[in-house]
């Protein structure tokens, strides 16, 4: 598989890009550190990665907006968000921007592999469920969506996966903050998850809502 890496740190692009070319049957063969010379990079190839990993956090075009030119202008590449950052609002704005992964530069590169070739098989990895017991998630993977969640569990889901906090949401659906606690609490249950990242990643595959 080839892929494509995008930060505005060089030793890290270059660092990473070494590492992931021990990976067996993967090459990197696009690097470049800003988001502007990204695009102008895939204009011109000939042949394009199967996957880009980009930086959320970079100057001038950030890494939602990178997200979203390539994936408007090469949906055939898998986009995945790399970054430091833990924010949950900046994970779910690079979801939302098509990324099919949320990978920390600080995972381990045995992790980092397995989500490689996850990304390049079946377009999607998500942390939470790789950490989680695989015979519950194989149990819940076979019930039926419509079984399994109620209107208001899918519509806090819908909500989860916007910038609202968690009291926003309850606002908006005219419950008390417990409430929404509980609901969080069932659908990390439901889906296998342990955060709000793998809530909306998990949402957005099972296309429990759209982005």
């Amino acid at each position: 598989m080839e892929i494509g890496i995008v930060d505005d740190v060089q030793l890290f692009v270059k660092s990473l890009s070494l590492l992931i070319n021990t990976f067996d049957s993967c090459e990197v063969t696009l690097e470049t550190t800003s988001g502007e010379d990204l695009l102008q990079k895939l204009s011109l190839m000939k042949s394009l990665p199967d996957i880009l990993l980009i930086d959320v956090s970079m100057p001038i075009m950030d890494g939602i907006k990178t997200a979203t030119c390539v994936s408007e202008k090469y949906p055939s590449i898998k986009l995945a968000a790399l970054s430091t950052n833990h924010d949950d609002f900046s994970i779910i704005g690079m979801i939302r921007a098509n990324c099919c992964s949320y990978l920390l530069k600080d995972m381990h590169p045995t992790e980092l592999e397995h989500a490689l070739r996850e990304i390049y098989r079946n377009g999607y990895y998500n942390a939470d469920a790789y950490n989680r017991d695989s015979r519950r998630l194989m149990r819940q993977a076979s019930m039926k969506d419509e079984d399994e969640f109620t209107e208001k569990e899918k519509k806090f889901l819908e909500l989860a996966c916007t910038d609202l906090t968690y009291k926003a949401i309850a606002s908006k659906m005219h419950l008390a903050e417990r409430t929404i606690d509980g609901y969080r609490e069932a659908l990390f249950e439901k889906l296998n998850v342990q955060s709000r990242v793998g809530m909306a990643l998990e949402a957005v595959r099972r296309k429990l809502v759209s982005v």
